[in-house]
């Protein structure tokens, strides 16, 4: 198994932190996590990638190990966090890459797609919504209406996301058996969310996600000009982003795989394997690693 380093750096006045692994001059891909976690949720992927690519796996600002600044501090929003990830992509001189986005991820790497079109080789999109078909009402609707209007009542309505047990519901809801995965997973988020301050963090991305729908039909223009490939591997219980948002990814991507496997939001907690088995080959086909 490849070593996987541990490090930072400063991008634009904040320290990020980022896994890395793999060979220095090996095709990259870039991991982009969801919320509420971390690079962390890659753990046992990136190994699993190494041995065929250079893996870059950051922590978003205001998540995981990298800075997070108060909300009155820093202007959090999602062109926020995709400007970082592109200066980190900068700072280590990756042009070239391909990315696997999931949940926060997607919207993030949506926009690092469209402000460089070029440089993405390949897409997996793993619970990384791209299609207003993905999204579960029954979640989303909390969310909207806090968006519309912020009150007491709304904004309890999302900080129930913010709670222990909101946070374990993400990892276990659409598990066949919610003992294969570990609490080392919610307890782990739950300690990293509930640093002073970092609640009002997530409100602002709560807010700020009123802004990813809007560029759908951007992203869908994106993939039918640019024809780049696109991996959909889905836990197809995810109590999110339904599979009918991963079905949608092959109505304008010429080149796409759909796969939609028994599991979660946190797919990667119960089928790391065949979901690195997808990608590896799916990449291989796609865009060889040599």
């Amino acid at each position: 198994m490849a070593t996987v380093h541990h490090r930072y750096a400063e991008v634009q006045g904040h320290r990020l932190f980022y896994r890395e692994a793999g060979p220095a001059d090996a095709p990259v891909i870039v991991l982009l996590h969801g919320f509420p976690s971390s690079s962390f949720m890659f753990r046992e992927l990136i190994p699993r990638l190494a041995g065929h690519y250079r893996v870059l796996a950051p922590d978003h600002l205001g998540f995981g190990f990298s800075d997070a600044p108060a909300a009155d501090a820093f202007a959090y929003s999602f062109d926020a966090l995709a400007g970082l990830t592109k200066g980190l992509l900068d700072q280590l001189g990756v042009t070239r890459y391909a990315l696997y986005v999931q949940d926060y991820g997607a919207p993030i790497g949506w926009r690092l797609a469209l402000g460089d079109p070029g440089a993405v080789t390949a897409i997996v999109t793993q619970n990384g919504n791209g299609y207003e078909a993905g999204l579960i009402k029954e979640f989303w609707d909390d969310v909207r209406a806090y968006q519309r209007e912020q009150t007491p009542e709304t904004e309890a309505g999302v900080r129930v996301a913010l709670s222990l047990e909101g946070i374990k519901w993400q990892y276990v809801t659409g598990v066949a058996d919610e003992t294969s995965v570990s609490p080392d997973t919610w307890h782990h988020d739950f300690q990293l969310v509930s640093r002073p301050g970092n609640d009002l963090v997530q409100l602002t991305l709560f807010r700020d996600y009123a802004t990813n729908i809007p560029l759908y039909p951007r992203l869908h223009e994106y993939l039918r000009t640019h024809a780049v490939p696109v991996l959909a591997v889905w836990g197809e219980h995810d109590p999110i982003f339904g599979p009918d948002g991963a079905r949608a990814f092959a109505e304008d991507a010429q080149r796409s795989e759909v796969h939609l496997l028994d599991g979660g939001h946190f797919l990667l907690e119960t089928h790391v394997e065949p979901v690195a088995e997808l990608i590896l080959g799916f990449l291989d086909r796609t865009a060889p690693p040599r």
